[in-house]
């Protein structure tokens, strides 16, 4: 079983978003922010691994052809 640690954080809404709030009471607001920022945070972490690998391939693309282009250049 795996205990995460909570930390608490304060967001300041307009007082007219308050008070549409408090028209469903039937929602959890602060477990659907913490929902939101959680699956935000980790499409965030995604496109930066995403990124990431991409720039490796790139490396190697950028490689691969001057490479190529090399071996050109000693054939003539």
């Amino acid at each position: 079983m795996f205990l995460h640690k909570m930390v608490s954080i304060t967001l300041s809404i307009p007082e007219q978003i308050k008070d549409l709030m408090n028209q469903f009471p039937e929602i959890n607001w602060s477990g659907l922010v913490r929902k939101t920022i959680s699956e935000k945070a980790k499409q965030l972490e995604l496109k930066k691994r995403l990124l990431l690998q991409l720039e490796n391939e790139n490396e190697f693309n950028d490689w691969a052809v001057r490479m190529i282009r090399e071996g050109r250049k000693s054939k003539r």
